[in-house]
């Protein structure tokens, strides 16, 4: 019974699982954002070539 009790009232696993899920959540919103300034960024790419092989 004591075994149970000190199971529960253990809060280091839980914390590492939190620490986990905010680490996690922070790769996502780091990829998401990545991914739409490599999209913007492409796009610019683009105008730039475009604007200086019609110049020629």
């Amino acid at each position: 019974m004591t075994f149970i009790r000190k199971f529960f009232k253990n809060n280091k696993g839980a914390t590492a699982i939190e620490y986990g899920l905010i680490a996690a959540l922070i790769a996502v919103a780091a990829i998401v954002a990545m991914g739409q300034l490599g999209s913007n960024l492409s796009n610019t790419f683009n105008k730039v070539n475009n604007g200086l092989t019609n110049s020629q």
